[in-house]
């Protein structure tokens, strides 16, 4: 989290002016404007919700109450047909007994339980299934119990307190519901009960209740046992939109339908679709009264409200980036001359100046006066920058001047004090030889065609030091310098190394004794070439190592005092460090009487070196 802040604020920091007040513009004006509508959608959808479940509440009461009274003209109609006492007795006597009296049933008792049925334009059939083995099937009005499908629904019938209804029928039940009603007659005890069926169809019973209103309500009628079974209007638009999910949706409701919570709005989901239901529980028909609503078709007035705020929203930032790009763009547009100016001076060109277009005595607005102000700074930076290298180059110089001098004046002295006093005392010819050394020694100290040599060169100048030394002050001084032939041709500043074995001559070993010197180099990581001088003397006491590693490190500003440490090595550091820069320079390690190694850090490129 606090990665992706950063990120942010690093963008944010980096954008343009325009596009930052473009973003305060929109925190302040479109996103606040955003939310605010969306809340005020979000408490639409609410009342929305609340109101249609209203609705629908009270529309599937009204259906409810609609079926029962239409249940109540079917049992009124059969309550009618049981008063025709001289039907129902007829049938169950001996039809086939007498002939006349039979065409008389059908005249009289028979036409008056016709024209009943024909009265009541739900009723399409209503049928009596008698046990009587005398009876005659002559009308569809009677048939025998035997015709009647399952033979044992008495017993649920007698159950039930005599009647029951049947959302689907035995017969046809697909499209028919029927009222089942059980005939007592005295003196039947042995028989099975006669059964009154009334038979209605779904077209006519369920007419105009189940059909499309124009709401958002689809209304079905569900088999309380038979998740499978229903009765709904097939040209609804719910219907249509729904398709092969239609059964997915009844199923799902059925499983959730419960007697004792009947005001409750059951919420599924089918697919993508969240759909909403409503019902009633109608006892005599074991049925339930349904109401469904998709959520989509419910909101689909905030929905659209939704794509509208947002469409404005977008219209108006896209005006506010408009009239701000048009803004920024005029106010800026100097500004950027000045920040394509500093990106000039960035990459080098000092005389990238602006042009402003005034006069001598016009100041211009703000933009202008940053654009005077910045060509100023320009004109005092290159003098400056031209005094500053004027200046190092004259220290410089001095300072390389000045330790020459010092190196040669010091060296000389020594060296022709030495030799006078050798001849003096011994007046032997072996000086000859110290002479020919001493010569190639001033030849080489006096000898400044460039600051650098090449390594041999370097090494052969210290060879006639350690012959001259050995000579004059009668010790054993061992100089090994086994080096690589392209190593010997490796340019390094002049007089770097002299200074270094002057100091193991005079400080590695008393008056007179032996000590070894050895030099080395070795490459560091490709990038820096180390020069050891390492010689097997009495070393360097601990605290003057010490305070010399601190000079040499940059931590201490104590100058190295000279009559301790010789003046020719602070001299070579100062040198390395005026060519090359603080990366280069000295470092010395010794342990006391065991060794001391001086290492001289020079760059490995040798294409820097030289032209200073």
């Amino acid at each position: 989290m606090k990665y992706l802040l950063n990120k942010m604020r690093k963008l944010y920091r980096n954008s343009r002016i325009s596009h930052k007040l473009f973003f305060a513009f929109s925190i302040v004006i479109a996103i606040p404007a955003i939310v605010v509508s969306f809340l005020f959608i979000r408490i639409q959808e609410k009342q929305l919700y609340k109101d249609a479940m209203t609705t629908g509440s009270s529309h599937v009461s009204r259906l409810a109450e609609k079926l029962r009274s239409r249940m109540d003209t079917i049992e009124n109609a059969s309550s009618t047909a049981l008063t025709q006492k001289a039907f129902v007795d007829f049938i169950h006597t001996n039809m086939r007994e007498d002939g006349l009296r039979l065409v008389k049933f059908k005249q009289n008792q028979f036409e008056q339980m016709h024209n009943i049925i024909q009265s009541h334009e739900m009723i399409s059939e209503l049928s009596f299934y008698v046990d009587n083995p005398n009876l005659y099937e002559i009308w569809p009005e009677i048939y025998h119990y035997d015709k009647f499908k399952p033979q044992d629904y008495w017993v649920t019938l007698r159950d039930e307190g005599g009647a029951a209804y049947r959302l689907f029928a035995f017969k046809n039940g697909e499209h028919t519901l029927s009222y089942y009603r059980l005939v007592r007659l005295p003196g039947q005890q042995h028989k099975r009960p006669s059964i009154m069926e009334v038979r209605a169809k779904h077209s006519v019973f369920f007419s105009n209740l189940l059909e499309e209103t124009g709401g958002d309500f689809f209304s079905v009628v569900m088999d309380g046992t038979n998740p499978t079974r229903y009765v709904y209007n097939p040209k609804h638009m719910f219907s249509r939109n729904a398709g092969e999910d239609l059964k997915d949706i009844f199923g799902s409701i059925h499983e959730q339908l419960d007697v004792l919570q009947q005001k409750s709005p059951i919420k599924v989901n089918v697919g993508d679709h969240t759909y909403y239901a409503l019902y009633r529980y109608i006892a005599p028909l074991n049925a339930y009264v349904v109401d469904i609503a998709s959520h989509q078709a419910l909101m689909k007035g905030p929905r659209s409200w939704y794509v509208f705020v947002v469409a404005i929203t977008l219209g108006v930032l896209l005006l506010i980036m408009l009239l701000l790009s048009h803004t920024t763009r005029r106010i800026f547009r100097r500004l950027d001359s000045v920040l394509f100016s500093m990106r000039k001076v960035r990459r080098g060109q000092l005389d990238a100046k602006i042009d402003t277009g005034l006069g001598d005595h016009e100041r211009g607005d703000e933009i202008d006066e940053v654009a005077v102000n910045y060509n100023k700074m320009l004109d005092e930076v290159k003098q400056l920058m031209t005094q500053v290298v004027d200046k190092q180059l004259i220290a410089k110089n001095a300072q390389l001047h000045s330790l020459h001098s010092q190196i040669n004046s010091h060296f000389l002295y020594n060296a022709l004090e030495s030799i006078r006093m050798k001849a003096v005392v011994q007046r032997q010819p072996a000086i000859a030889d110290a002479l020919v050394s001493l010569g190639s020694l001033l030849r080489y100290s006096m000898k400044w065609r460039s600051d650098t040599v090449a390594l041999s060169e370097e090494l052969a100048n210290i060879q006639s030091y350690i012959q001259f030394i050995n000579f004059m002050e009668g010790g054993s001084i061992v100089l090994t310098a086994d080096l690589p032939q392209e190593v010997l041709r490796y340019a390094i500043p002049k007089m770097c190394m002299q200074p270094i074995v002057e100091n193991a001559v005079h400080h590695a070993a008393p008056l007179g004794d032996s000590v070894n010197i050895q030099i080395t180099v070795m490459v560091e990581d490709d990038s820096m070439l180390l020069i050891e001088i390492r010689d097997n003397g009495v070393g360097v006491d601990p605290q003057m190592l010490t305070s010399l590693q601190a000079v040499l490190r940059g931590d201490s500003n104590s100058p190295i005092v000279t009559s301790k440490s010789g003046l020719g090595l602070e001299n070579v550091r100062k040198r390395l460090q005026l060519h090359y820069g603080e990366g280069c320079g000295l470092w010395i390690d010794s342990e006391q009487g065991s060794y001391t190694c001086v290492t001289i850090r020079l760059p490995w490129e040798n294409v820097n070196l030289g032209g200073w």
